[in-house]
């Protein structure tokens, strides 16, 4: 369970780590301009995408450094956590621009970071 949970971890940091970044430093016209997946920006300002973008390099960076390091391994389920806000919210902002295939995207990552917190607040969490 411990190495399912570090896999799952790992691909989301990466996958959170690249996305977020990349809000952070695209303006939002061209997130816009690269597709369907990147139209929700249309209802956020660019600082809000920005915020967004910043707030899932954070929790990228949370899903692994404080268990890596051995300092305040609680933060990586805090960190699920709010990943977990983060694609709760985009789910809903996908539902209200009825956006419905790639809700299934976000109910996908929903299901990853959901086993990532259990996992990390049950059955195998950091101890001592």
């Amino acid at each position: 369970m411990n190495v399912a949970l570090w896999i799952v971890t790992g691909l989301l940091a990466l996958v959170y780590l690249a996305g977020g970044g990349y809000k952070v430093v695209t303006p939002k016209a061209k997130i816009a301009a690269a597709g369907p997946s990147g139209q929700w920006v249309e209802d956020f300002s660019a600082g809000g995408v920005k915020a967004i973008g910043a707030l899932e390099v954070l929790a990228a960076l949370g899903l692994v450094l404080p268990a890596l390091l051995g300092t305040a391994p609680v933060l990586v389920p805090l960190a699920a956590v709010g990943l977990l806000i983060i694609m709760v919210g985009a789910a809903i902002t996908r539902l209200r621009r009825h956006e419905t295939k790639l809700v299934g995207v976000d109910l996908v990552y929903i299901v990853l970071i959901a086993f990532v917190v259990w996992g990390r607040f049950g059955p195998e969490a950091f101890t001592g």
